[in-house]
């Protein structure tokens, strides 16, 4: 039987830690949210000889003093879960700001690997680190790894293992602070190890030093167990008089005095277990970081990257989605073949759910696709460098430098770019940028731009949809300028962020990135969509069989006979019953529960140039973006009977108002892409945003000032056409 070893895969950002991940779980990962909170959650399994192995994928940190509720998740499962290995990756590049992490773990005594990444890059900038020396320092063992080549891992699970089981070396150094410093740590020691209730869950000497360092969610503990637990006053009590004498010996914070002491420690390890060149050379890193980074090449260098990334996804997803309609209109045909013709259960599958999902899932390509883009920015550590480039002007707007990233992430799905704004410490910088966030054009609205660029910018498709994806950023800048001028008014916080080195995507890591985030457009497809359409569909179809204005039959069979009797030709007789078959059509959704909605709903956009079927195709949205298309899918599959089947870019192109004219013209779909970007968050984000902001107050405003804008904005856009004569 397999021995189970549980691991935790800890280590700075930036280090590596996600591409080694990947390398060891490959598709046995799966990712879900840490108990009680938002921070996201992954897991991952391998077999290694005789050895069953589960990977917890830690959030990437600098240190395990709580600042940030990312440290809090990290420490937590380290202390309280306590896995069998704690496997610290090292940016080898990096090395002194990486051990500090190292450091830490030692002070926890926890049993510890620590792979020493990207080694390669170190060598190349000509530092040589003395692996041996290196491991004999610390105490641990120390693997060299590469994690974009894939190399090292049998080494770092050999010595996984070796240390699980006890045969090999695992925390034997131990970092001393000083006579002075070591007796109040000995004091408080001994307090803790008295108590049952802390000294089951804590290393005393590590809790001891949290506490001298002021750790606020550790003195929380203690205060709230103070009641529970033996002397848990006299604690406190102590930690006082030990923090005032150490602040009267040293003239400084003691906080401070034990960072000293570590960077110390590490210093010395690092000289004696480092060589570095006379003369530090320009890495490649740094050339390229002269040009990407540079003032007046530095936005430029991005617009164009994000130009070139929506060019590149639109043109080369045209061909699959092509393949994909053609097997949507083959499975419709085929099912409803199966039914009784005209039956409520053949219009359910043929019109409900494979007209209205199949039109989601034609636009799986494009998403996939995107995903993919952002994937390969992500991984070459570019999207780092855009942050740095955007943090001036995001300083001009009144933004913190660290809400770029919240957005840039908004740009795959605003509910992951709305919970990354927790790492933003200032809570007027965090609110303004969770309040602008759903601008960030999601993949869930890339359906509604495809199908509408497909139908009507065919030859322009990736400029207009860049210039949608900039007007989003554009107005989460506006928006973000008045918030914090009139709502959230304050200086803004100065913003540091490391630049990780630039290195090559791995394939295996980037399609893994591509699948997570694309698989949950699946999924959508899958459950909330499908219900949604099949809503849609009981909505348009119900009553069965209304009573109609004209004996459409009678008018039918008129038109045959005048056929037999010479009096039309057959095309004329064709076009008469199709005509007489989409008025019937259109008569009958008018009649249902769905037309009765939108008949309400289609005085407030017509302004904007839009029907009663788009109405509801956005009402629809409200609980999911992609459920726009889904719903255009399954109205016109119902509304439409002679087309039916045909793909849904097709009728759009083809409807018309009860006066002939076109419902939808390339301003028409141009206004609509602007209000899908800029109209309220769908449920999921409004719920992410009442749980990030703790109140109904955060979700409520979102939701109206966002959808109030959108009917402004797209106002101004229809009706500014039609003046210029485009419309």
């Amino acid at each position: 039987m397999a021995q189970r070893i549980t691991i935790a895969l800890a280590g700075n950002p930036n280090s590596g830690k996600t591409t080694i991940f990947n390398n060891l779980t490959g598709a046995r990962q799966h990712v879900g949210n840490w108990p009680g909170v938002t921070v996201e959650k992954k897991e991952g399994s391998l077999r290694f000889k005789d050895y069953e192995i589960k990977v917890v994928d830690l959030p990437g940190t600098y240190s395990l003093t709580v600042y940030s509720l990312d440290e809090v998740v990290a420490r937590n499962f380290v202390v309280e879960e306590r896995p069998d290995v704690v496997v610290d990756i090292v940016d080898a590049s990096n090395l002194e700001r990486n051990l500090y992490l190292t450091t830490q773990f030692m002070e926890l005594g926890v049993r510890l690997v620590i792979a020493l990444n990207m080694s390669d890059r170190a060598e190349e900038s000509g530092h040589k680190i003395d692996i041996k020396k290196l491991s004999e320092l610390l105490g641990v063992p120390v693997i060299p790894t590469i994690g974009y080549k894939n190399r090292g891992m049998d080494e770092l699970l050999q010595a996984i293992v070796d240390v699980a089981d006890g045969r090999s070396m695992a925390g034997k150094i131990s970092l001393e602070y000083g006579e002075e410093l070591e007796e109040e740590i000995r004091k408080l020691a001994q307090l803790i190890e008295k108590n049952e209730a802390l000294a089951r869950r804590y290393p005393a000497k590590w809790l001891a030093l949290k506490l001298l360092e002021g750790d606020e969610e550790v003195i929380k503990t203690i205060k709230g167990e103070a009641p529970a637990i033996t002397d848990g006053q006299v604690i406190l009590d102590q930690l006082r008089k030990s923090s005032g004498h150490l602040k009267g010996i040293f003239d400084d914070e003691v906080e401070t005095i034990i960072v000293d002491r570590r960077y110390g420690f590490i210093n010395g390890i690092y000289k004696r277990a480092v060589s570095r060149p006379a003369i530090e050379r320009l890495s490649a890193s740094d050339k390229i970081d002269s040009i990407v980074l540079n003032r007046a090449l530095g936005i430029p260098i991005f617009l164009f990257l994000m130009w070139l990334m929506f060019k590149f996804t639109f043109t080369l997803s045209e061909v699959p989605m092509g393949w994909v309609e053609t097997g949507q209109e083959w499975l419709g045909d085929m099912c409803g073949s199966f039914f009784l013709e005209g039956s409520a259960f053949q219009s359910l599958v043929v019109e409900g759910i494979i007209g209205g999902v199949g039109s989601v899932i034609t636009f799986v390509p494009i998403i996939f696709l995107l995903f993919f883009c952002m994937a390969i920015l992500e991984d070459s550590g570019y999207m780092a460098r855009a942050a740095f480039v955007m943090d001036r002007f995001m300083h001009k707007i009144g933004l913190h430098g660290r809400s770029f990233i919240p957005m840039i992430l908004g740009l795959g799905c605003n509910i992951p770019g709305i919970m990354a704004c927790r790492t933003i410490e200032q809570e007027r910088d965090r609110l303004t940028t969770i309040l602008v966030n759903p601008f960030m054009s999601c993949g869930a609205r890339l359906p509604v731009y495809a199908l509408l660029i497909g139908a009507f910018f065919p030859e322009k498709g990736g400029t207009v949809l860049y210039s949608i994806y900039i007007l989003g950023i554009a107005m989460a800048i506006i928006m973000a300028k008045i918030f914090r001028k009139y709502l959230f008014p304050g200086p803004t916080a100065p913003f540091v962020m490391e630049l990780p080195p630039y290195r090559m995507p791995t394939f295996k890591g980037v399609i893994i990135h591509m699948w997570e985030r694309g698989v949950l457009y699946l999924k959508k497809a899958g459950t909330v969509i499908l219900a949604g359409c099949v809503l849609v569909w009981f909505l348009g179809n119900f009553p069965w069989n209304p009573e109609y204005s004209k004996d459409y039959d009678r008018l039918k069979q008129e038109a045959m006979s005048d056929l037999a009797s010479g009096l039309i030709m057959k095309e004329a007789m064709d076009e008469t019953i199709a005509n007489l078959e989409n008025e019937q059509a259109r008569e009958k959704m008018e009649k249902s529960y769905l037309g009765r909605l939108g008949r309400i709903i289609e005085p407030v956009v017509k302004p904007l140039g839009f029907d009663w079927k788009i109405g509801v195709g956005l009402f629809g949205g409200f609980i999911a973006k992609e459920i726009v298309v889904g719903t255009l899918g399954t109205l016109y599959a119902v509304g439409e009977a002679d087309d039916g089947a045909a793909p849904l870019r097709e009728q759009i192109q083809k409807d018309r108002w009860p006066n002939g004219k076109k419902v939808f013209t390339p301003l028409v779909a141009f206004t609509m892409m602007v209000f899908t970007l800029l109209y309220m968050p769908c449920v999921a984000a409004i719920g992410v945003i009442y749980r990030e902001t703790n109140s109904w107050k955060g979700p409520l405003f979102a939701a109206g000032y966002t959808t109030a804008l959108a009917w402004i904005v797209s106002f101004i856009v229809y009706q500014g056409g039609k003046l210029i004569g485009l419309g």
